[in-house]
């Protein structure tokens, strides 16, 4: 690319994490609204009239008021970003409709403010709303925490000022005791009585994953993807290393331990091509 002759006016680009139009004047970038909007353009022509009056001079001292991102471009961005980073096995994990569900309070509070304007007081506004709403304690926190990891990105990408994300991990998560948010009840194991007599109902090959989850105390998730490739049966107690499993991405290593109980279930399944998966339903 050519560079730009001396005294031409600066062009109208497209900045993709945000999807936005935007100019690059003094050193300072501007960002004129949706690419390929008239409104884009209008703005570009705004700022840019403006700047050649001032004899090509920077429109503000102040580097951030020079970016104006809307709270709902920045969503969008960050929506963007979600559905490609949270994903296993091809597919968008439940992250990323955890993190719309807490945005999508933000959208629609203050969703055309800047997010500049976004600061603590207003993020403690949406942790009220998530009250009024009806969500549990726990489940806020989280949900805030999510709203400042956004916050947190957009600075990495330059799309929110440095300060922000600092100043909104400052807001408290809500204590036991101390907020009108629900509490929910802790989830307690399944009685073995109710397991054996849902066993009767269930299909043999479904019951016997039932029963080998039991015995191991594995996710559900595993027991649908284990693979005689992927169980040790060289020791007298079974290892078995999911091939895909939740922490994976953090780079652990899973191994989950059967017995001869957890063995004499799963032993007639590992009877077929190493690489198939031991449960079928249909079966």
């Amino acid at each position: 690319m050519g560079r730009r002759k001396k005294g031409a006016v600066p062009g109208i680009r497209h900045h993709k994490p945000s999807g936005q139009a935007v100019v690059t004047l003094s050193g300072q970038d501007f960002y004129c609204g949706r690419w390929g909007t008239k409104t884009a353009l209008s703005e570009y022509d705004r700022h840019v009239s403006e700047w050649l009056a001032r004899g090509r001079r920077p429109l503000s001292t102040d580097p951030d008021l020079a970016r104006e991102v809307t709270l709902v471009e920045l969503i969008a961005a960050y929506k963007r970003f979600a559905e490609g980073y949270y994903r296993k096995n091809g597919r968008v994990t439940n992250e990323v409709m955890a993190i719309l569900a807490a945005a999508k309070l933000v959208k629609q509070l203050y969703g055309r403010e800047p997010v500049s304007a976004f600061g603590p007081l207003k993020l403690q506004a949406v942790q009220q709303a998530m009250i009024r709403a009806g969500w549990s304690r726990k489940h806020i926190n989280k949900q805030v925490g999510r709203i400042v990891r956004m916050f947190a990105w957009g600075v990495s990408r330059e799309m929110v000022p440095a300060g922000i994300a600092q100043a909104l991990r400052e807001v408290p998560g809500l204590h036991v005791g101390r907020t009108d948010a629900k509490e929910t009840e802790p989830v307690k194991p399944v009685e073995d009585a109710v397991v054996n007599a849902t066993l009767e109902h269930l299909p043999p090959v479904v019951a016997d994953m039932v029963r080998l989850q039991r015995l191991t105390g594995c996710r559900p998730e595993e027991v649908c993807l284990v693979r005689p490739c992927d169980v040790d049966t060289s020791g007298t107690v079974w290892a078995y290393r999911p091939h895909s499993h939740k922490t994976a991405h953090h780079g652990r290593e899973r191994v989950i331990f059967i017995g001869p109980r957890g063995q004499d279930v799963l032993r007639p399944y590992l009877l077929r091509d190493k690489q198939s998966y031991c449960f079928c339903p249909a079966e």
